[in-house]
């Protein structure tokens, strides 16, 4: 069965009980309007859009794939403003001859990644398209804490960084092998993958680690989803200095990607330092802070000249590209 066999009320009928309700949501979908609680008086509101042949391709993503990929990338946004995500908005643009089996898988993937956290996917829009495009709208609770700005990082400041790093990038290039006729795609079980392509199509975040990072302190954080280099340029452009990240910090993740580079013939650096969509969070803390164990420190503040880079690996500039580029298209 195919969108274009159902009316509006149809498709709605079947994607609404899929979603969470969550534990803000005072009115969910059936009206104009969701009504969520604020009780902190203000709220995080961030948006992403998802769009099919730009993000991600429907012959190796499944509908829940792309739910659960909507999901984090937003809810990510939030926590790194120091916030706990409350509820999604979603608007869903799909063609008339999609199967509904897809839509409804989205809907299961939005609720995978919100249910358990008690985040409502509280309503959204429908429109038809000739590619799939999920926009997403989310929000989020500061619980009465400010939120942790990309601005306040100063110098000696320790960098540090929850989640991993290269996953995403890993997997996107053994999905590339695969569509060019090698192996290690979606499914398959070549040791070279190690759940790498599953990390591209369903990644994951630290979530919590935003609320504790305010929680300890954090003078700064923001989302890693463009590659570490590129968010950290942007972390040290908007605080007026320069992170200064440890090469020796990223050892243990350059070795469990040595595999995977070797089966495709990149280097594991390029895909550390520069590989985007895996959605950990960048944060710096007072040199006297605790460090929430959900992260790891990898660097330090430093100082920054006029003429210095935005950020250097043992006080060099990195030689790895800086990362993705929405309009470039691939890492440069």
């Amino acid at each position: 069965m195919h969108v274009a066999d159902l009316t509006e009320e149809q498709l709605l009928a079947l994607i609404v009980p899929e979603l969470p309700l969550g534990s803000s949501t005072l009115l969910g979908p059936g009206d104009d309007a969701a009504i969520v609680a604020a009780p902190d008086g203000r709220f995080v509101v961030t948006t992403d859009v998802l769009v099919e042949d730009r993000h991600f391709r429907r012959a190796w993503s499944s509908g829940e794939d792309v739910g659960r990929r909507a999901a984090v990338q937003n809810l990510a946004d939030v926590a790194a403003m120091g916030a706990v995500p409350t509820s999604l908005v979603v608007t869903l643009a799909v063609p008339g001859e999609l199967d509904v089996a897809w839509v409804v898988g989205l809907a299961r993937g939005l609720a995978a990644v919100c249910g358990p956290l008690g985040v409502g996917v509280v309503g959204g829009d429908l429109s038809g398209s000739p590619l799939v495009v999920v926009s997403v709208a989310a929000h989020g609770d500061l619980q009465g804490r400010p939120p942790v700005l990309r601005s306040g990082a100063r110098v000696g400041d320790v960098v540090a960084h929850a989640g991993v790093l290269g996953r995403s990038a890993a997997g996107l290039a053994l999905v590339d092998r695969a569509a060019a006729g090698g192996t290690a795609g979606p499914g398959d079980d070549d040791a070279s993958d190690d759940g790498l392509v599953t990390a591209y199509l369903r990644p994951t975040s630290p979530l919590p680690a935003g609320p504790d990072a305010a929680r300890a302190g954090a003078t700064a954080m923001l989302d890693v989803s463009d590659g570490l280099l590129r968010d950290a340029g942007r972390m040290a452009r908007a605080s007026g200095v320069r992170l200064d990240l440890h090469a020796d910090a990223f050892a243990a993740d350059v070795t469990e990607l040595a595999n995977a580079a070797l089966a495709v013939g990149a280097d594991p650096w390029e895909w550390v330092l520069g590989g985007g969509e895996d959605h950990g969070l960048l944060a710096t803390f007072g040199p006297d802070a605790v460090v929430p164990a959900s992260f790891r420190v990898i660097g330090r503040v430093e100082s920054r000249a006029a003429d210095d880079p935005a950020v250097t690996v043992d006080a060099v500039a990195p030689a790895v590209g800086p990362g993705w580029d929405h309009f470039a298209g691939r890492p440069d």
